[in-house]
């Protein structure tokens, strides 16, 4: 029998209530009542969370004593309500009914350019080149927001620009949409005592930080006294209990830093809870591509992240080398898409082109545009996971699907043509491929990827 969703939110906040008293102690009772609701939502993912409240000794369980204990109590409801019971174990069988109705990708989170404005010029960053003149109004971001919780999205991300150059309107958008989780990918240079307050009314915001290194790699790529800047935003939300995460790009100047243990430990001196890992992408006629790793120091981010994994209580996420644990590439709305500040509705964060824009279509009926059904029918673009990506790893894939779709560069400043883009990421995808073919026989003998129990090769269309 079907539980309804309103059952669920109520018997799942009488759980966080039972939690609250005595967590870890707690902590696997409640886990069977979850799974008692969860049915057959993602159990691979509470497996692996069984197995971590069951080791004391895990890092992992002291990452969760660290949450627990150093966050804001209204916050951490809010963020248990939010994310793990609207976003996964409600929004996530809406979007199973959505993708099953609508025979397309339903998306488990969609990322918003607020506005393209920023207060910094980072080397080798696409956004930059936008200017500063492209913005989403609050009632368009509304009704996207609006639209996606009816198909079953409770977790909006903002990129950009910058978006807290948006801020107020942001908190506003918190305010209107109290039971989303909204996380924005931000440089914090407009992180203040003001901004934090707001924080902790609204409950539901958390900023993921961009961090490039150190003092000199950051500050190198970012501007003198960004660094600084960051890391007193991030002393000041840790001193009001706010959960963030840092977001770093690893590119061949700054691989070592940002994957070192001495990096590890100072964001989580700083308080970080997670952090996101992002393969440089040659986006934009401007691209670095020298700024490219080459497949000797992909390869050692690949084995440093895991290693930490064991050692180091944060969560890290590999957005490139990690595609195992998800099924290979999640654009195109298969778990999430783009829209830019222009409305243009992008299948990937670093892929700007598009055939339909949010002004002149229905978040669905973007969905079902011709590009974002190829990438529908196309995924997985590789069963081998360490090479997931239609356009850095199989360029073929992405001048195919831009070539038969009609879709358009979404570049407002310099147009870029899928050639021109493909040009860069080829010869890496050439370079890539011994090497990751020999790193995935090497971690996966048998054949089996490893995904989350989802099996290997045809098998990712199963979950697709």
């Amino acid at each position: 029998m079907k539980i309804p969703d309103t059952i669920k939110r109520y018997g799942l906040g009488k759980v966080y209530d039972y939690l609250d008293r005595d967590p870890m102690t707690n902590m696997r009772k409640v886990m069977d009542i979850v799974n008692r609701f969860a049915g057959d939502t993602l159990p691979d993912q509470r497996a692996a969370f069984d197995s971590v409240i069951n080791d004391p000794d895990s890092c992992w369980h002291g990452l969760i004593e660290r949450v627990w204990s150093e966050t804001d109590p209204d916050v951490l409801k809010t963020f248990f309500s939010n994310f793990l019971v609207n976003a996964n174990l409600v929004g996530w069988p809406r979007q199973e009914e959505m993708r099953e109705k609508y025979g397309c990708n339903i998306p488990w989170a969609i990322l918003l350019d607020p506005t393209s404005a920023c207060n910094l010029h980072c080397t080798g960053c696409w956004a930059a080149e936008y200017g500063n003149k492209l913005n989403l109004t609050f009632d368009e971001i509304d009704s996207i927001i609006t639209q996606g919780k009816e198909l079953g999205v409770y977790l909006y991300i903002y990129t950009g620009g910058e978006p807290l150059v948006r801020k107020k309107d942001l908190i506003a958008l918190c305010e209107k949409h109290p039971d989303a989780a909204f996380l924005s990918f931000t440089n914090a240079t407009l992180i203040d005592e003001e901004f934090c307050q707001d924080l902790l009314r609204v409950k539901n915001f958390v900023p993921a930080i961009s961090l490039e290194g150190f003092e000199e790699a950051n500050d190198s790529r970012r501007g003198e006294g960004v660094y600084q800047k960051v890391t007193n935003a991030m002393a000041l939300l840790k001193s009001h209990r706010l959960p963030f995460g840092i977001s770093t790009c690893y590119t061949s100047v700054n691989y070592e830093d940002i994957t070192s243990e001495a990096f590890y430990d100072k964001i989580m001196e700083l308080g970080a809870y997670f952090i996101w890992f992002f393969h440089y992408m040659p986006v934009g006629n401007d691209a670095a591509p020298q700024l490219m790793p080459t497949p000797e120091q992909r390869t050692e981010v690949y084995r440093r992240i895991r290693a930490m994994r064991s050692t180091k209580g944060i969560f890290a996420m590999d957005f490139q080398n990690d595609a195992e644990y998800v099924g290979g590439c999640i654009a195109g709305g298969r778990r999430y898409l783009h829209i830019n500040a222009n409305g243009d509705v992008d299948p990937c964060v670093f892929i700007h082109y598009s055939d339909c824009n949010i002004r002149e279509k229905t978040l669905l009926e973007c969905l079902q545009s011709p590009l974002f059904m190829a990438y529908h029918d196309g995924q997985p673009f590789n069963d081998n996971m360490l090479r997931p990506c239609p356009m850095l790893e199989n360029p073929e894939c992405i001048e195919r699907m831009v070539r038969e779709t009609g879709a358009h560069s979404t570049d407002p400043q310099s147009p870029e043509t899928v050639e021109h883009l493909t040009a860069k990421t080829r010869p890496y995808a050439e370079n890539w491929t011994p090497a990751a073919e020999e790193l995935w026989e090497e971690s996966h003998p048998s054949g089996c990827a490893g995904c989350m129990g989802c099996g290997h090769g045809e098998q990712y269309r199963k979950i697709s």
